[in-house]
């Protein structure tokens, strides 16, 4: 067993970060492909499209806590949380298939089958993911370790988008040969079997350490009010919002970017001669950024140690939102400049996604600290409801905008219909980023002060070594 100060193993470290590469093979999906599969490929207007990812929310501001209470209240002898990995890894990935399966309907059915599909999806995404979530909140008591434990999840993580990005549309096309929409339903049916692979391998491969206060009985009303007094958490899960906002606004723009803006090109870069279709240039695009975004990642830890988590986060999330208002000036011609600059912005957003889970296991610790009482399951759920608030509101809005600019999917676009899409891929996310960077400036939970609750909640566990004590408490 981990002592407070000991290491976690690499197997559990890696075991476990590979959820959430199984997470992203259909979250990734959803950010850069999901509108543009629904207005170009399943045949929905875009503002109904729009609508439909805000409607769909309202089920969701339930259904994600109930998850949490569920999970918190949940005993088994695999744990609270890493069970639900084992009962939905494959409804989640049967119905991914179904999301991104076209049917024979006119478009009112379609629309109809597009809201019970995403419900759905969302649905068993948060039925795996708020417990997913929780587990790294138990699997060690030290904040430190939740640090580095969060950086392999993030490199995983990115691993899938590596995946998604890199081999989704080759994928369409070899099994669509021309017919896109049987391309994406076989698409996903593949990426959908490795989803279930990995998480077969973080439930075993992970284990549980951290419970709740000896004698603490489940209370729905005690766990809400502790969550919205909890300054912490408020100020973490608004700045997701703005960040998912930012990132997701930015990446469904990306398709429309490169197939109405930049289109096909042939260019010199280094003396040799690249010919690119759109959705060559889109897939390299984004394939460059991720591997810049991962080498932000992977140095999460230093800069959060000599930055603080807080400043890190803050700052890395500002200057990337900064640098992204720069591809407004950008003409389709500035290939190189247009590569680099995707590179600095991606670079810059690597920290802040690792060390978002991370402080929101913190401020499960400032709960318990403050309140004598801990409920994990129910505070990443609620993190995981600003998460899904934030990817919403992003792909709504990048509807809504494509719309009130005049976008019609698969025409020749007027002026102001590309000055949408420049406008959506630069300012209009930038300006969000930037917010929720700035909501940051009043979080209190610095690298020094969550030390000092460590060594409080330790004495007050009675932790000996660290696990053998939270074992006793169990």
């Amino acid at each position: 067993m981990q002592t407070i100060t000991g290491k976690l193993s690499l197997k559990e470290k890696v075991g476990y970060s590979l959820g959430d590469t199984a997470s992203n093979l259909f979250f990734q999906t959803f950010v850069l492909f999901l509108l543009y599969f629904y207005t170009d490929v399943f045949g929905l207007p875009a503002a109904a499209v729009g609508t439909m990812f805000l409607v769909t929310r309202i089920w969701d501001a339930f259904f994600d806590p109930i998850i949490g209470m569920i999970a918190d209240r949940t005993h088994t002898r695999w744990g609270k949380f890493r069970p639900f990995l084992l009962w939905f890894a494959l409804p989640f990935g049967v119905i991914g298939i179904l999301t991104f399966t076209t049917p024979g309907f006119d478009t009112s059915g379609k629309l109809i089958y597009a809201y019970v599909t995403y419900s759905l999806m969302m649905m068993l995404y948060s039925a795996i993911n708020v417990p997913y979530s929780a587990l790294m909140g138990v699997i060690t008591p030290n904040s430190e370790q939740r640090t580095v434990l969060s950086s392999y999840r993030f490199v995983s993580a990115f691993a899938g988008g590596f995946i998604v990005q890199a081999l989704t549309m080759s994928l369409v096309g070899y099994f669509g040969k021309g017919n896109e929409s049987l391309g994406w339903q076989w698409a996903m049916g593949c990426l959908s079997g490795l989803a279930f692979v990995l998480f077969m391998v973080t439930f075993m491969t992970t284990e549980e350490r951290v419970f709740p206060p000896k004698g603490q009985k489940a209370n729905f009303k005690h766990d809400l009010r502790d969550l919205f007094s909890n300054k912490p958490w408020l100020l973490i899960a608004g700045a997701t919002v703005f960040q998912l906002m930012y990132i997701v606004m930015r990446s469904s723009s990306i398709m429309y970017y490169f197939k109405y803006y930049v289109g096909d090109q042939t260019f010199n870069i280094f003396g040799s001669v690249i010919n690119l279709s759109f959705a060559g240039f889109a897939s390299s695009f984004m394939l460059t950024g991720t591997v810049a975004t991962i080498i932000g990642a992977i140095l999460t830890k230093w800069f959060s140690r000599v930055f603080d988590k807080k400043n890190t986060y803050l700052w890395f999330l500002i200057a990337s939102a900064l640098l992204n208002t720069l591809f407004y000036f950008m003409k389709p011609q500035n290939v190189l400049m247009i590569y680099t600059l995707n590179l600095l912005v991606s670079f810059f957003f690597g920290p802040v996604s690792v060390l978002q889970w991370a402080m929101y296991t913190d401020t499960a610790d400032y709960s318990e600290w403050k309140n004598t009482r801990r409920a994990t399951g129910l505070v990443m759920a609620a993190s995981l409801f600003s998460l899904k608030l934030g990817l919403t509101l992003g792909g709504a809005v990048v509807g809504w905008i494509l719309a009130y600019h005049g976008f019609v999917a698969n025409q020749t676009q007027t002026r102001e219909s590309v000055d949408g899409i420049i406008l959506l891929l630069s300012v209009y996310p930038a300006a969000l980023g930037v917010l929720g960077g700035l909501l940051m400036l009043f979080y209190p939970l610095t690298n020094k002060m969550m030390i000092k609750i460590e060594e409080d909640l330790t004495s007050r566990r009675g932790l000996i070594g660290g696990a053998e004590g939270a074992s006793e408490a169990r």
